[in-house]
């Protein structure tokens, strides 16, 4: 059995909008998209490794608030269980330090995106919640 990776995500809105990233073709699930964020290192807590990793992949400061939905997915080469975290931007403007692109989509545009198969579920909910959840 694999060891499970915790990962963090930021769903950041912008009035109807979120932003999607891009990922790098170089990397596993290249060129898939996929909510900011990255794996929780050791000694960190979940909204802390999100704050690094906006500031590592965006060049932005955000203010993490509550968890927007939590998923476990196993994927040929690691099980991970992902949290997404609402947040949003306090500072900087989202540059792409890491990713291919970077997008604003609304929940209707979400179709016209490949995503990483761990955000499906999150995905779903985002069309039926929105903009309430």
């Amino acid at each position: 059995m694999q060891k499970q990776t915790e990962v963090v995500a930021a769903l950041i809105r912008n009035e109807d909008r979120f932003m999607i990233c891009q990922r790098p073709a170089h990397k596993a699930r290249g060129l898939l998209w996929e909510f900011v964020g990255g794996k929780v290192e050791q000694g960190e807590t979940g909204p802390e490794a999100l704050r690094r990793e906006c500031r590592e992949e965006l060049a932005v400061e955000v203010d993490v608030g509550a968890v927007f939905m939590e998923v476990t997915h196993a994927y040929p080469d690691l099980l991970v269980h992902l949290t997404l975290y609402n947040a949003s931007i306090v500072s900087g403007t989202p540059q792409k330090l890491e990713h291919n692109d970077i997008r604003w989509i609304t929940p209707a545009e979400i179709p016209q995106y490949a995503f990483c198969p761990a955000d499906e579920g999150i995905l779903n909910r985002i069309r039926t919640v929105w903009p309430r959840g």
